[in-house]
Parts: C-alpha cells; sequence; structure tokens
C-alpha cells in the first residue's frame, strides 16, 4: 500500500469514526424508546457505512435551529362561549389542552364523507362556492383527470379574483414538482403554488423525514373539507373506480375551521418565506351540534400530544377501541395497551388492509399483528380496494379521524393533523361505515411459512425505523 493509499484510508477511517461516535451520541441524547434506541444501534453496528448517513438523513426528529419550522401559533377568534366548559370531564380533553393544543369547541356542523365520488362533488362545489380564498394543502398530488378538473376549477376562481394558494408535499408529489407546467394557467391566473421543503435544502436536515402529510383544503377560511384523501384519481373522482382506494374526508364548518387556517398559514409561511400577519373577521353565530378538537402533530408542536392522547384513550376504554389504519406499525406501548385493553374485556378492533402498498410496512406490522390476534383482539383484514383511511372510535364518548397512521413516521416524524369529534351522530356514521367495511373482510391472521417469519421478525426488529 503506498502512503498515498495509507492516508486515504486513514482519513476516512477516522471521518467514519467520528460521524458514528456523532450519530450514536445523537441518538442517547434524542428522547426516544429504548426499542428505537436498540434499533438504530444494532444497524450501525452491523451496517454502519449505510445507516450512519440514513440516520442524518431520516433519523432526527424535533431540532432546534435557526432554520425550524416555528411552532404553529393558534389564533383564537372564537368567543368563549364557542368551548367545551368543563375539560376535566374527560381525560383527552385534560392531556391536549395542557400539551398545548386548542381546546374543543362547540358549534360545529361536522359531516363525514365515505364515498370516493361525493369528496369530488363537494370539493368541487366548494371551489365554485368560495368567494374570498381557496386555501389547499396536501400530501400528494398527481397529474390526472381529477386534477385536471380540480386545476380548472381553480384557474376559474382565480380569474375571478379569488385567493388560491396550493401547498404541495414535494416528496408526496415529486412528480408534479418536476412538471409544473401543469399550473403555469394557475399561476397566470393569479394562483399561488408551493412545495413544502426542498430534499437538499440543507444537508443532513431530515428534510426527506419530515414531510407534510397532512390534508387542508379550505374555502374562504370558514369552510373545510379534511381526512386522508390525497388529490389524486386514486382516492376521489367523478365516476366510482374499483381501483380507488377506500378513505374518509369530513366537512366542517365552525369555530373549529380557524385553527386549521392557523395550521395552514404556518405551514405556507414555512414554504414560502413569505410572512402574513393572520386575520381572523369571521363573527358569525354557529349553531352546530358537534364538539370538535382539531389536534396537529409533528415538529411544529412543541410535545407528542397526540401519541399521548391515543395511548390514554386506549387505557382509560372502559367499551370498544375501533381502529382503522392502513399502515399499523406500532411501538411497544401501544401494543401492551392494546393487549391490556383486550384483557380488560374491551372490545378491540384493528382493520386494516389485507395487504398495503408497502411491503416493508406490511411485513413489519405482522409481528405485532399476529401478537394481537392470538390474545382475542378482532383482527380485521380488509379485502377490497387499498384501505387507506384513518379513524378510531373509543366507548361511546366520540372518535377521531385524520391523516396519521399508526407507526412510527406518522406519529413522530411527519406534520399530520386529525380532528376528534364527540357527538352521538359521528359516532353512529363512524361505527356503520367501519361496519360496512368488515363485511368484505377476513378474521385473524394465517400461519406464516418459516421463511416469512424469519423475515418478519427481523423486520420488526427494525420496525421503528420503517
Amino acid at each position: 500500500m503506498s502512503v498515498t493509499q495509507f492516508l486515504f484510508t486513514y482519513v476516512i477511517i477516522i471521518i467514519g469514526g467520528i460521524l458514528i461516535f456523532t450519530a450514536v451520541g445523537h441518538i442517547l441524547y434524542q428522547k426516544r424508546s429504548p426499542t428505537s434506541m436498540i434499533s438504530w444501534m444494532m444497524a450501525i453496528f452491523f451496517m454502519p457505512f449505510i445507516t450512519v448517513p440514513l440516520y442524518f438523513i431520516i433519523g432526527i426528529r424535533k431540532r432546534e435551529s435557526k432554520h425550524t419550522k416555528a411552532y404553529v401559533d393558534f389564533h383564537q377568534p372564537h368567543s368563549h362561549d364557542d368551548y367545551t366548559m368543563d375539560v376535566s370531564s374527560h381525560s383527552i380533553l385534560s392531556i391536549l389542552e395542557k400539551n398545548g393544543i386548542p381546546p374543543a369547541t362547540r358549534g360545529n356542523d361536522f359531516v363525514l364523507i365515505t364515498s370516493n365520488t361525493e369528496a369530488y362533488t363537494k370539493m368541487l362545489e366548494e371551489i365554485e362556492r368560495a368567494q374570498y380564498s381557496i386555501d389547499m394543502s396536501t400530501y400528494v398530488f398527481q397529474f390526472d383527470t381529477m386534477t385536471q378538473s380540480l386545476i380548472e376549477a381553480l384557474t376559474k376562481k382565480a380569474q375571478e379574483g379569488v385567493r388560491v394558494r396550493l401547498l404541495l408535499d414535494l416528496v408526496g408529489s415529486l412528480g408534479a414538482y418536476f412538471h409544473q407546467r401543469g399550473f403555469k394557467a394557475l399561476r397566470n391566473a393569479g394562483g399561488e403554488v408551493a412545495f413544502f421543503v426542498p430534499i437538499l435544502k440543507r444537508p443532513f436536515q431530515n428534510y426527506i423525514n419530515l414531510r407534510n402529510h397532512r390534508k387542508i383544503y379550505l374555502f374562504d377560511e370558514e369552510r373545510l373539507l379534511s381526512g386522508g384523501m390525497n388529490l389524486s384519481n386514486a382516492y376521489m373522482g367523478k365516476e366510482d373506480g374499483s381501483k380507488r382506494w377506500e378513505d374518509l374526508m369530513y366537512y366542517l364548518h365552525g369555530p373549529a375551521v380557524n385553527d386549521f387556517y392557523s395550521i395552514f398559514h404556518n405551514d405556507w409561511e414555512y414554504a414560502t418565506k413569505v410572512s402574513k400577519k393572520q386575520d381572523f373577521e369571521h363573527k358569525e353565530v354557529y349553531k352546530g351540534t358537534h364538539i370538535v378538537q382539531v389536534v396537529p402533530s409533528g415538529p411544529d408542536i412543541p410535545k407528542d400530544a397526540l401519541y399521548e392522547t391515543l395511548l390514554n384513550a386506549i387505557y382509560n376504554a372502559k367499551e370498544r377501541i375501533w381502529i382503522v389504519t392502513p399502515y399499523f406499525v406500532p411501538d411497544d406501548n401501544m401494543v401492551q395497551a392494546l393487549v391490556i385493553a383486550q384483557h380488560k374485556g374491551v372490545d378491540v378492533k384493528l382493520i386494516t388492509p389485507k395487504e398495503s402498498d408497502h411491503l416493508l410496512a406490511d411485513l413489519g406490522r405482522s409481528p405485532y399483528m399476529r401478537e394481537l390476534d392470538e390474545i382475542g383482539v378482532d383482527v380485521v383484514l380488509y379485502e377490497g380496494a387499498m384501505l387507506h383511511a384513518k379513524a378510531i372510535l373509543f366507548d361511546s364518548v366520540g372518535g377521531m379521524v385524520g391523516s396519521v397512521n399508526l407507526d412510527n413516521r406518522s406519529l413522530f416524524l411527519n406534520y399530520e393533523v386529525v380532528t376528534f369529534v364527540y357527538s352521538e351522530e359521528f359516532m353512529k356514521n363512524m361505527e356503520a361505515w367501519m361496519i360496512n367495511l368488515m363485511k368484505n373482510a377476513s378474521q385473524g391472521m394465517e400461519k406464516p411459512s418459516k421463511f416469512r417469519e424469519a423475515v418478519e421478525n427481523i423486520m420488526k426488529v427494525f420496525a421503528p425505523l420503517l
């Protein structure tokens, strides 16, 4: 070996050692579960040259720096009467408010939308109805027949003088990012299109992992569509399609919409670097019958309020916990909470697709689902189109619907938003929809082959990294 080769090898080893030491130190310093910590440590030990760069790209959670997205500033224009009077009456409300989440509000109109075509029709109706502003944020935007109609409708409103803003996540909408000529007419009409954080904006800033997974469709800052549906023909359209994903959308009108606007405003300001003061002038007296609480999660929320609330809801359940999620790769705390609920005699149901669109997630989830199946949890495998909805019913108190999956990425990394709804009407409608799902499903987990079981157990070790 020549002197040059020796020096080069020596420098590489030194740099590698420094990076490994830095990564390990950061893992130990960051607040994360023991399972996640061990998974990263094992991966670094066995595959250091792959895992260390990967950790700096996707492994770091909430960070503090001058480039960090500011925490959401919830401006509250509601009157005192909009709020529920006694948050201590239910631990869910109390936990959320003590974690800085705006309190639940009264007077909301809430309509659950379970049809792809109804969601599409309602969105176009609200666009046409808008007089002042249209603010839309989504993870996935694909140019197809559905979004062509959407862009045409938005362009028409922009030409009429309505403020139109479209915020797309760069990773989820990568195809749209590289074909922005599709937005030319909208932009020429005065509409704005922005992408949430370029991947290579700054090295090692984890922008690949901290994605904006929120779905927020605001009209005149007064009416909202949200849920799990992205903007593409796979989620909604003019006609029914057997290949369309099974998903949920909901319509909201009431004081809770202001919280969604605060979230969108913060996301837009961060993506565009254009600061504008929020201005709420709505003085409408809301007369809806639903109590609603808007719960965002992600790096712009200081604590893990949503995760804590879900654990609390499971631990305190007395009657039932019905869960619908496309991806189920929980941590040990959540699995243990579900096990305890089942042992208490709570009706625990987990409804998830028999096969999702992510093989690694399916492999990672299987050991957890088998464990729950073995103790008597109803593991329901939906056999229709891809099930993409995210919803939970807890007892007869209320439920949750929104964008969050029950996996590490959604609960601790991505920007998400869900809505907790406390009303009998919501409970009945959500229960009916879940029961209908179970009619097209199989029960329980099949015994895997030895090879599959081995692969699943390996993936379980690395599940916190998925």
